[in-house]
């Protein structure tokens, strides 16, 4: 799914001019970066970064599906998915977490991954008022890749862009439908 997202992506890329949000490219990598303003509280907001199935887009999985993506939310915890009955993925591995306010994680995301690229991303979130929460995404790439940062960067721009604004939706939106009892109790 992450191929046919990021191929779809070069593709409007040819057509459509470079977004705002790829900060800088070089030969060896590219920085984007995407501030929003989210209409809660950081407290929920940081309940929601926390709960990728809640906002990361199912088009950007291996699965197909975002129930399965789940953030072990410490340091040298993991941002992964399961892939059911077939294994599972790491799409990133976090290094800092200051609870309420800064999650950082190394990872090359997608199709990134099968190349020799190393990438960080960080969520810096501060409060906006009294219920209102600034976040600030900076995804950093570097190494070596065939197809080029200067392709990669838009379309990653593109991808990155769509999750934070599926995390504004998602702590914005109602709260999620509290887990139903378990029957194998």
């Amino acid at each position: 799914m992450f191929r046919t997202a990021i191929a779809a992506a070069l593709l409007s890329y040819v057509v459509a001019p470079a977004a705002a949000d790829v900060v800088k490219t070089e030969a060896a990598g590219f920085v984007v970066e995407k501030t929003v303003t989210i209409d809660a509280a950081p407290d929920a907001v940081w309940e929601t970064l926390r709960a990728p199935q809640r906002w990361w887009s199912k088009e950007h999985t291996w699965s197909g599906d975002s129930a399965n993506l789940y953030i072990d939310s410490q340091a040298t915890g993991c941002f992964c998915e399961k892939l059911p009955g077939r294994g599972s993925v790491q799409h990133a591995r976090l290094v800092f977490v200051d609870k309420g306010k800064l999650l950082r994680m190394e990872g090359a995301f997608g199709p990134l991954q099968g190349e020799a690229i190393v990438a960080t991303l960080t969520f810096e979130l501060s409060p906006e008022g009294d219920k209102a929460t600034k976040v600030k995404m900076t995804y950093v790439a570097g190494g070596y890749s065939p197809t080029g940062f200067d392709k990669l960067a838009p379309a990653v721009d593109s991808v990155m862009s769509a999750q934070l604004d599926g995390l504004k939706a998602a702590a914005e939106g109602p709260p999620p439908a509290p887990l139903a009892p378990s029957s194998d109790r």
